[in-house]
């Protein structure tokens, strides 16, 4: 990546982080947004990286981890913190909230919070794709504790048997809940598994947004040849526990420590000082710009309006 496309990656990973505090600030106020959020603080190179290699046909499959995502693929802030809100004007008119949030408009097709669910919607999507002849790929996201569950065995196989034009993102973050990885399962390296598949794995660093880029880009190269499905793993950690509720009692606050220096935003923004092509006044005026888009959003959301009880039926297909 050039210098310009790296710089885009940090103020992205910076929009997600500033994002997302603002989220878990709102959460502790029972007047604003009281309750769980659930965020990837420290996991914001995983959305930035994918979703710079992504074109907008591209679509992506999330989970319950999903905010960065959907940042990172082009949907509005302003939109998706008033869904956040429950108000009629976000994207789904305040009916999905925080974790079950769509944007078709930017082919984020699905938030879900079933562990595991969304991978088999992405072999889905990624059927249609070949079998409409369309030059797109599908992203799935999903965690760790995903790649036990049999939706994820059965949607690779699938894929691979069908050789669809699918990347298999599986942010690695240690915990699965409030399980150590190894607690669950024997496979050290998730993307081990794609050999049983007859489909290539790569091993990524998930705190080095261009490496992740980078890996996006060569698997979705590899699905539009016609090479079929990519597992990439991308090895990162979870700053917080499993939501803003989570005491994170069961993780070690050495590695925690250890983890936080390896921050994504840190990292990439070093890397740029040194190469002396940004500057610390270049970083501020990012925090200065980003700060003006979340408390944009913020007011957005609190001044519009709540959805219609008369409503309530409407986008219910079945």
């Amino acid at each position: 990546m050039d210098n310009n496309e790296q710089k885009k990656l940090l103020r992205m990973m910076l929009l997600i982080r500033r994002f997302e505090e603002k989220l878990v600030d709102l959460s502790q106020d029972p007047q604003k947004l009281g309750g769980m959020m659930i965020v990837c603080t420290g996991q914001e190179a995983v959305a930035a990286g994918v979703g710079a290699a992504l074109l907008p046909e591209d679509v992506i499959i999330t989970n319950h981890r999903s905010h960065g995502h959907l940042l990172a693929k082009g949907a509005e802030p302003d939109l998706i913190m008033a869904e956040i809100f429950g108000r009629r004007t976000g994207y789904n008119k305040g009916k999905s909230g925080t974790l079950h949030i769509a944007v078709p408009e930017v082919n984020a097709l699905c938030t879900t919070t079933v562990v595991g669910g969304g991978i088999p919607i992405a072999v889905g999507t990624a059927f249609a794709a070949q079998y409409m002849q369309k030059d797109y790929v599908t992203v799935c996201f999903f965690g760790n504790g995903a790649s036990d569950e049999g939706s994820f065995h059965e949607a690779l196989n699938m894929a691979s048997l069908w050789n669809l034009p699918v990347i298999f993102i599986c942010e690695n973050n240690i915990y699965s809940g409030a399980q150590r990885m190894e607690e669950h399962t024997k496979v050290k390296d998730i993307a081990d598994r794609a050999a049983a598949y007859a489909m290539r794995g790569e091993i990524v660093d998930g705190n080095d947004s261009p490496a992740v880029y980078e890996a996006v880009q060569r698997a979705r190269q590899d699905c539009l040849s016609g090479a079929g499905p990519v597992l990439i793993e991308c090895k990162t950690y979870r700053w917080g526990g499993h939501g803003t509720a989570d005491q994170q009692l069961y993780q070690p606050k050495d590695e925690i420590a250890r983890w936080k220096e390896q921050c994504p935003i840190k990292g990439l923004k070093a890397s740029l000082m040194r190469a002396g092509v940004f500057t610390e006044q270049e970083f501020q005026q990012f925090e200065i710009e980003i700060g003006h888009i979340v408390e944009q959003a913020v007011q957005f959301a609190e001044t519009s309006p709540w959805p219609d009880p008369a409503e309530a039926l409407e986008d219910v297909y079945v």
